[in-house]
């Protein structure tokens, strides 16, 4: 049995994983966290495991931790989890370089596996977007339309960053020099290595996303669409069970599924 601790136990993502995992056969919820003035701080989310303001506790017994939380909450638990040596699978975005600096140093002494996305159609896409850059070559345009819950914090998604990454990666552009996240007024021709990345929000899209490449004559679209928040905690289970015992390191969903 892999034992699991959940961070973020009241988020719709940290519910949904508790959920998953107590479904499957092969893993133990053996602790679970949240903020301290969570309103489920006590109560008891799989049998003889109550959530705790105290992640070094939730973490005592746990083999791997799955986090959806903060920036902030991200850099607790990994410094927390570095003096227990316990595996870490981050889905927290937007993170600030505190929390980097923290998982890269629980790195040194566990393995880390952190994606803005753990959906596995999401992670074939990122393989698919940068072979496809790779392929068309210069003579197609690359943009990035992403559509969330007007909920969302942050803009554009950490997925649709990915996305872009990847595709600097398939044409061989530097992102930060590529990335074009915003258009407005008269700003002349599009120059043909930019990468537009468009955030759209409202309504209770759990999220999609589209990579277009725009040709002369053709435009191909390459379309991922979640329909519920499961496929994300279903990602993210099997990436804790397939990192449980791997050496200490960072890893990335395609090494999950063998990209």
């Amino acid at each position: 049995m892999l034992r699991l601790c959940v961070l973020g136990a009241s988020g719709r993502m940290g519910q949904e994983v508790i959920a998953q995992a107590r479904a499957d056969g092969d893993i133990a919820v053996v602790g679970a966290a949240d903020r301290a003035d969570s309103a489920i701080i006590g109560s008891e989310v799989a049998p003889g495991v109550r959530v705790t303001a105290d992640v070094d506790e939730a973490l005592r017994t746990a083999e791997v931790y799955v986090d959806f939380t903060s920036a902030e909450a991200t850099g607790v638990a990994a410094r927390a989890a570095f003096a227990r040596g316990v595996a870490a699978v981050v889905g927290t975005t937007a993170l600030d370089a505190a929390a980097e600096a923290a998982l890269d140093a629980l790195a040194g002494a566990a393995p880390v596996l952190q994606a803005p996305n753990f959906s596995l159609g999401v992670n074939l896409m990122l393989a698919l977007v940068e072979q496809s850059a790779r392929a068309l070559g210069p003579g197609y345009d690359l943009e990035i339309v992403e559509v969330h819950h007007g909920k969302k914090r942050d803009a554009p998604s950490g997925t649709a960053i990915a996305i872009g990454k990847a595709l600097a990666a398939g044409r061989g552009l530097d992102w930060e020099h590529a990335r074009r996240f915003a258009r407005d007024g008269v700003i002349g021709a599009r120059h043909p290595d930019e990468i537009g990345v468009l955030a759209v929000r409202g309504g209770d899209v759990i999220g999609d996303h589209t990579a277009y490449f725009l040709g002369a004559s053709e435009r191909i679209e390459i379309t991922h669409r979640a329909a519920t928040r499961g496929v994300f905690a279903a990602g993210a289970l099997r990436a804790a069970r397939w990192l449980a015992g791997k050496p200490a390191g960072r890893y990335r969903m395609r090494d999950v599924l063998g990209l």
